[in-house]
């Protein structure tokens, strides 16, 4: 049994040693013979002793190199450029002196056992430590409970005479951390350069917006004096630059303007009053008087640094603007007072005058009865007048076309179309509101031949718009009206054009739907709400983003009406700002029994000469005249006749048939156009081409034309379309 445990430190084995032999020694001493056992145990004690000896030497080579390690690692810490400092189990073990100089007053208190948390206590309190960006006990904590080792934590110190230190705290081991002082304050001087020249620079470029805004701005400091100021506020106070200085005070301003009368004598006080309230609210917002008659909105804004900024408007415009409409409401107010007085006057009269109005009510709805019977019945009467109007218009139109009164013409010749539209859409609805069955006559209708006819007649309108017009044809038959058919796709399409822009497009085409098919009118233009959507086919009724000065509102109420008494479905879909569809939905029939549609050819602009002969058959004077001078400026030479009689005359003296006969369906004495034609194709023996000019839309006349080979054209006649008609018929014969 080892009587040395070779796991205890060398130091703990000499002692035990040393005991050991001390031992031996006195054991051999009390004994009066050695014997072997004696000598064994001595020698064994001597080589003990040897064995000792030879550790104590390592012992005190190793406490040697020990020593040497310590000062070369204290001179490798003395040339370091950074302080440095290494604590063992919480406590200094060693540093440089660079570490421990650099707060001299605790610089001896700095030596190897001092705890790591009364140094930073030492640091925290020494007097040549001016500040740290964060609280030393923060890195302490941070430190000790950072978790695992290498956790660094670094904080930046100033020092006294403007150094600044980065310290850095890094746990090496669960037992030592070091401590690293590096001087940044080269960095830190540079950056401050840095900094104060950016300042500068936004001083300068704020200099420069103050000097071109167009509000007056002025700033002050926390006691009242000029700090900044651009050249409008000065010019607006009316004060020179000597008087708004940097450093010049806000009182001393507020007198220099008080004595010259800028501002009132209590200016003063009240500058008082607003700085309290701005201290309060942090801004203010007043308007002042300004010399004898201007006016200015001040705005002042607190600073950070308690100062504050003020911004000057003139506002004497529109504050003389305000008084002169709040004068004028005034003014409106008394009259509307006024009125109303004499309305509480009238008041008294209110029984008697509402037995009137039941008197007049009666006689009024019997008069709207008798309207529309009267409308129904006086078209031919109506429209003779507007025809000859028309006529005379066109001829006007060509005879001034290189002189001055030709804008008038234009003019007058616009104004008139607005006319005959309206007046057109007022007959429309008096006959689809009589009681009248012959109303709408529903026939075999092919859709072809008035699609075509409706782009022929408003490509022109769409052109000027600069609105693409586009047309895709179909060729289905359906039960409807020829007249009131036409005209309702012609009131949809002239509408898509009207409220449609510049550079927009309309279409016109069909969808086929089983037995029926579903005509549809589609724009890009303004749309139509969903609040107006029902209401936009009654009488006079627009919708609410339609421009003023666009229509009065009968058109889309005219196919309303056709629709409802023809059986067909109308619809409309549409989204403002997006554009519209309308749809008219309509029995598909057999193609072979379809109407024929004698009207020419839709696409013809044939705007030559016509070179003819005409006969022209009217009773009414003004229009036989109108007639005449427009065809005669178109080239034509012209036999006009109020009747059979003098157009029959007309053929015995020329002794020839003419060319064409333009005849009106209404003649005096009961006669028609229709006869008159046929007398005179009976007295000549030739089959003279013949248009039939007419205010009468019915089914029965329109039927007339068909049978007797005769164009129909409904008055007022449309010039652009009877020019190639009458060219169209005479080349083809018919």
């Amino acid at each position: 049994m080892n009587m040395i445990d070779p796991d205890d430190p060398p130091a703990v084995q000499v002692a035990k040693q040393a005991k050991i032999i001390d031992a031996l020694i006195r054991r051999a001493s009390r004994q009066k013979d050695v014997g072997p056992s004696a000598y064994r145990a001595f020698q064994s004690a001597i080589d003990l002793q040897q064995k000792v000896a030879a550790q104590t030497l390592e012992l005190e080579s190793a406490r040697l190199e020990r020593e040497r390690t310590r000062r070369t690692l204290a001179e490798a810490l003395a040339s370091m450029e950074e302080g440095l400092a290494l604590f063992s189990d919480g406590s200094l073990n060693i540093c440089n002196g660079l570490f421990k100089g650099l707060l001299p007053d605790i610089s001896e208190q700095i030596k190897p056992g001092l705890q790591l948390a009364e140094y930073f206590s030492l640091m925290q309190n020494s007097t040549h430590l001016v500040s740290t960006d964060r609280q030393l006990p923060n890195v302490q904590w941070a430190l000790e409970n950072g978790g695992t080792a290498g956790s660094v934590v670094s904080l930046v110190a100033e020092v006294s005479r403007d150094r600044w230190y980065q310290m850095s705290a890094q746990q090496t081991s669960p037992e030592n951390t070091v401590l690293l002082l590096t001087e940044i304050t080269a960095l830190v001087r540079n950056n401050r350069r840095e900094k104060e020249h950016l300042i500068d620079r936004q001083a300068d470029y704020l200099q420069a917006v103050f000097q071109n805004m167009t509000a007056g701005v002025c700033t002050f400091s926390a006691s009242g004096e000029v700090m900044m100021q651009n050249g409008r506020f000065r010019e607006i106070l009316g004060v020179p630059l000597t008087v708004v200085q940097p450093g010049t005070s806000l009182k001393e301003l507020l007198e220099f303007m008080r004595v010259r009368a800028l501002i009132a004598d209590d200016a003063w006080l009240r500058v008082d009053g607003w700085r309290d309230e701005l201290r309060k609210n942090g801004s203010l917002t007043t308007r002042v008087s300004h010399g004898v008659d201007r006016v200015l909105d001040v705005q002042a804004n607190a600073l950070p640094d308690g100062g504050f900024l003020v911004e000057l408007k003139d506002v004497t415009l529109e504050t003389r603007s305000t008084e002169l409409l709040e004068n004028r409401v005034m003014e409106r107010t008394a009259e509307l007072t006024r009125a109303n007085a004499s309305l509480t006057e009238q008041y008294d009269e209110k029984a008697r005058v509402e037995e009137e109005l039941r008197v007049a009510k009666e006689r009024a709805e019997a008069a709207v009865s008798s309207k529309t019977r009267f409308l129904a019945a006086a078209s031919h009467d109506l429209l003779q007048p507007i025809n000859a109007a028309k006529l005379l218009i066109s001829s006007l139109e060509e005879t001034t076309r290189e002189t001055r009164f030709r804008p008038i013409v234009k003019r007058l010749e616009g104004a008139f179309a607005s006319a005959e539209y309206l007046l057109h859409s007022l007959l429309d609805i008096s006959r689809l509101e009589s009681a009248d069955p012959d109303a709408v006559t529903a026939t075999d209708v092919s859709l072809k031949p008035l699609m075509e006819g409706v782009r022929a007649d408003q490509a022109l309108l769409a052109a000027q718009k600069f609105v693409a017009l586009d047309v895709v044809p179909c060729s289905l038959i359906v039960r409807s009206d020829p007249v009131y058919l036409w005209r309702s796709i012609q009131n949809l399409v002239v509408n898509a054009i009207q409220y449609t822009d510049t550079g927009g497009r309309v279409l016109l085409g069909c969808r086929r739907k089983g037995a029926r098919v579903v005509l549809e009118v589609w724009d890009t233009g303004i749309g139509i709400a969903a609040k107006d959507q029902s209401r936009i086919f009654d009488e006079f009724t627009r919708a609410d983003n339609v421009p003023i000065g666009s229509g009065v509102g009968l058109g889309l109420s005219v196919v309303d009406r056709a629709c409802r008494l023809l059986d067909h479905r109308l619809q409309v879909r549409s989204k403002p700002g997006h554009g519209s569809v309308f749809s008219i939905e309509m029995d598909v029939v057999d193609a072979t029994t379809a109407s024929p549609a004698p009207q020419g050819p839709v696409e013809d602009r044939f705007t030559g000469s016509l070179e003819y002969i005409i006969l022209v058959i009217e009773n009414d004077v003004d229009v036989l005249y109108g007639a005449t001078q427009r065809l005669e400026l178109w080239g034509a030479s012209v036999l006009p006749a109020r009747s059979t009689r003098e157009a029959m005359q007309h053929i015995a003296d020329m002794g020839m048939a003419p060319d064409i006969i333009l005849a009106d369906y209404q003649l005096d004495g009961g006669e028609t156009g229709v006869e008159a034609t046929q007398a005179v194709r009976t007295a000549t023996g030739t089959q003279v081409p013949a248009i039939l000019i007419t205010a009468d839309r019915s089914e029965m006349v329109r039927r007339l034309g068909v049978d007797n080979d005769m164009s129909i054209l409904t008055k007022p006649a449309d010039l652009t379309r009877l020019r190639p008609l009458i060219d169209w018929k005479i080349r083809v014969g018919g």
